[in-house]
């Protein structure tokens, strides 16, 4: 039956509530299914996988439907709890303690064993906030990036669900309307409420108990997103998210459900088909991929890096770099030198000053994209860069790919170029030393506090989400 521990445990309180109802003991009940007590023990216990032929009989000797015995939910509140205290003493944060298990009996009673059960709630709780560090996020982050990087950045089932689900909404062609939207939420059971007063905190807040996203309003600045919102509300149904308790779980959910947004906004087959013809046209330019699919241009770029390698045969490279020059996102499989710390992270380091990425600040016409060639000490890339600015700042979005696939792209024709020799300090961040030699003792500049993409999240439920503001929002709409 490929039952997992949690189901066993469950299914074994099941059978002991109807068995101890039925007022049979161990032996009395395994008489009846022709098994012996120990073994039906076992069953009880979690700890043996009943075959079905067995849980017929054991059914039909207790006079209860199969389906009462295969329930999900435990029989009691106690028996929950039984459960939950067994799955706790089971985790690596327990067993290493070298502490043994206690095993509820008859003569314990519901408050000593809320007692015990609280207690690791609360150990769980801790060795969850322990771990909220900035490195522990940016290790994290790292191992993600290096997981996608293996596999090109493209997730087939992820593919496959979302082409499924946009299809079902009735969508044929063109850009995923609002109304889309709201019909794949309806096809879920939810629908979509647009709210003034969200938590600071939350994109968006789900109401299991009612069917309900809560969104913020469409009017706000930026509103255009809320498709995407919706659609990252929907997918942790989706795809089965459970609540994070790490770093590492957070971030891949989170790169989970822009990765279904995307491929909603911008369905595989007809973004394949799209981009194949620019292609073949030798006209492929993100800002066209964007305004065919009404999306904003870093959307239209990451979901680029997604189907590029997998379906048109072309390794690249992906930046998103504030005006301070920091990375904040990055992506490639192009051999491209990404700057990086000795841990592996990306996040918060400076790119080459010569780099597209940067020099795309120094234009006064901003509205089309930069072309550039920019010889590294690994070959030459050719990138399209194009400008943006939030209330945060200025920010670059960069697509790249080697010299040998830049004819396959508008500006190909370029004359800018770039030569830089990074890593190597004395490109762009060491001063010559007759320069420094005349500065040195002669000046003073106060640093900039550089602000990592990845700092301490708050302990909630989920990272980064401030649990109280969620109950209170829903207490206020859960009635009306």
């Amino acid at each position: 039956m490929n039952r997992t521990g949690s189901d066993l445990s469950t299914l074994g309180h099941r059978i002991r509530h109807f068995r101890t109802q039925r007022g049979l003991t161990l032996d009395e009940l395994g008489e009846r299914v022709g098994l012996a007590g120990s073994q039906l023990s076992l069953i009880e216990n979690g700890k043996r996988e009943p075959k079905l032929s067995t849980l017929q009989s054991i059914a039909a000797a207790l006079d209860v439907e199969l389906t009462d015995l295969l329930a999900a939910e435990p029989p009691n509140p106690r028996a929950a709890l039984e459960i939950e205290l067994r799955q706790a003493q089971q985790r690596p944060l327990y067993t290493e303690l070298g502490l043994p298990a206690v095993k509820p009996n008859k003569g314990m009673t519901d408050e000593a064993l809320l007692a015990l059960v609280g207690l690791h709630r609360e150990l769980q709780r801790k060795a969850t906030e322990a771990i909220a560090t900035p490195e522990e996020a940016r290790r994290a982050n790292t191992e993600l990036r290096e997981w996608m990087r293996e596999r090109d950045n493209y997730l087939p089932e992820i593919e496959d669900l979302a082409e499924t689900r946009i299809r079902a909404a009735g969508h044929v062609r063109g850009a995923v309307t609002h109304r889309t939207v709201s019909i794949m939420a309806e096809q879920l059971g939810f629908s979509l409420i647009y709210v003034n007063d969200l938590p600071h905190s939350a994109r968006s807040v789900t109401d299991l108990a009612n069917g309900r996203i809560y969104l913020p309003p469409a009017s706000i600045p930026g509103g255009h997103g809320l498709r995407s919102m919706a659609l990252q509300a929907m997918a942790h149904r989706l795809l089965d998210h459970a609540q994070p308790t790490s770093y590492a779980a957070f971030l891949r959910q989170r790169l989970e459900i822009n990765y279904f947004a995307a491929c909603c906004l911008m369905p595989q087959e007809a973004a394949v088909g799209f981009l194949s013809q620019a292609k073949r046209d030798r006209n492929l330019a993100v800002e066209d991929f964007r305004d065919a699919f009404g999306v904003t241009h870093e959307a239209a770029a990451l979901r680029f890096t997604n189907l590029a390698t997998h379906h048109l045969d072309m390794p690249l490279h992906f930046l998103r770099v504030s005006e301070d020059g920091s990375l904040a996102k990055g992506y490639e499989n192009d051999g491209l030198p990404l700057p990086a710390d000795v841990t592996g992270g990306i996040e918060g380091q400076l790119v080459c000053r010569k780099w597209s990425a940067r020099s795309a600040f120094e234009r006064t016409n901003r509205t089309t994209e930069l072309y550039q060639y920019t010889d590294t000490p690994v070959g030459t890339y050719w990138c399209a860069t194009q400008t943006g600015t939030t209330s945060a700042g200025e920010f670059s979005i960069s697509v790249g790919v080697p010299f040998n696939q830049a004819k396959w792209f508008r500006g190909r024709e370029t004359t800018n170029r770039a030569a830089s020799s990074c890593p190597d300090p004395s490109c762009c961040r060491r001063p010559p030393s007759e320069l420094a030699e005349r500065w040195l003792g002669n000046a003073w500049p106060s640093a900039r506090l550089h602000a990592h993409v990845l700092s301490p999240l708050p302990s909630g439920t989920f990272p980064g989400v401030d649990d109280s503001e969620v109950y209170d929002f829903l207490e206020r709409h859960s009635g009306s």
